[in-house]
């Protein structure tokens, strides 16, 4: 992987890297589009292979920011940031992760609110407090640190909402005795789990963390090993873990007639959503079915929403696939695309009246 390569053709405002001798720690902020208002997107601190690897995962995410953000009719733009660590996140002792999240909030300083962060893998609401407090550029701080608290539950719900939409467009109704493979067991995973068993759904999961499986079999899902997830026959996958994990040669072969998760990027490219089309399985994008957490953020701390009115707005997720699917019908192409599509749209006409 090379940066240039993923660079070129992105089309983003910037993107800035800074490392840290002390740590040996990268940090990449990328900034996709503030054409809607400053940029927004989670800090993402993981280990990272190569530093070319980090800033292909930071710009990629920053451009699904910016069409999550437009899709939801948000007024922030796309951005993503990346802490890429020397090591996995759980040997980064405390005093360590602590200076990490002070170098951080001077990279958000520096940027003098261009761009904002919130929670993602790695970081949660505590980090954001530190960060808040050193540069009031952080979403989703802790109830109390005067924040709304954690996204993560409103992001389940988004994605409930998603992929019962997507279910009732692939004309399966209501999820009772229904098989749902759930990929991913963290807070929003489980969350999902726990939502669908009430549904009376028949749940399959997988997580690489077994305290996480015996927790979501406690809640009545039947467990599988990681890598048997995606040969699962089922009537809806949840894909809620990793990104890319349906290439063209998955979707050519995934027995589902849903897909619909948390996870951001779930397709590895292009050519995945365009097989899936042509088998007939209903794609609910990502950018829209995980939507509910931006809206929770943003709405909570820049538009002043209650949580009744967050949670109206996330019901609203089902109203945009239905565009969604309107337009992929009308026009003979994939679900990302007409999303896309939609969300270039909005983005475009926020240029037209700058």
């Amino acid at each position: 992987m090379d940066i240039d390569e993923t660079l070129t053709g992105w089309g983003g405002q910037m993107i800035t890297l800074r490392r840290d001798e002390h740590t040996g720690a990268t940090f990449v902020v990328a900034i996709h589009s503030t054409a809607r208002g400053p940029a927004a997107g989670g800090t993402r601190a993981m280990h990272y292979d190569s530093t070319a690897e980090a800033v292909d995962d930071a710009t990629r995410l920053a451009e699904v920011m910016t069409m999550k953000m437009a899709a939801a009719d948000l007024p922030m733009g796309g951005g993503k940031s990346v802490i890429a660590l020397p090591a996995a996140r759980h040997d980064i002792d405390e005093h360590t992760w602590h200076h990490l999240l002070a170098v951080h909030a001077e990279n958000l300083r520096l940027l003098r609110g261009s761009y904002w962060t919130g929670p993602d893998v790695g970081t949660g609401s505590a980090d954001m407090d530190i960060m808040h407090a050193a540069s009031g550029f952080a979403f989703g701080r802790t109830e109390a640190a005067g924040g709304p608290g954690s996204s993560a539950p409103v992001t389940a719900h988004g994605v409930h909402v998603a992929l019962t939409a997507g279910a009732a467009r692939a004309g399966i109704g209501d999820l009772r005795d229904h098989r749902v493979a759930v990929q991913g067991l963290g807070a929003v995973g489980m969350d999902v789990v726990d939502r669908l068993i009430k549904d009376g759904a028949e749940v399959i999961a997988t997580d690489v963390d077994r305290e996480r499986c015996d927790r979501a079999s406690t809640l009545g899902a039947r467990i599988v090993a990681p890598d048997d997830i995606m040969t699962v026959e089922s009537e809806v996958f949840v894909p809620c873990a990793t990104g890319g994990v349906i290439d063209p040669a998955v979707a050519d072969r995934i027995a589902t007639r849903v897909v619909a998760g948390a996870a951001n990027n779930v397709l590895s490219d292009p050519g995945a959503a365009d097989v899936l089309n042509s088998r007939g399985i209903v794609f609910a994008p990502d950018f829209i079915a995980n939507s509910g957490g931006a809206m929770h953020l943003v709405g909570r701390e820049v538009l002043g929403w209650s949580p009744d009115e967050v949670s109206r707005h996330v019901e609203s997720i089902a109203t945009t696939l239905d565009e969604v699917f309107t337009l992929s019908d009308r026009d003979h192409i994939s679900t990302e695309t007409a999303a896309r599509r939609i969300a270039g749209n909005r983005l475009n006409q926020e240029a037209d009246d700058a």
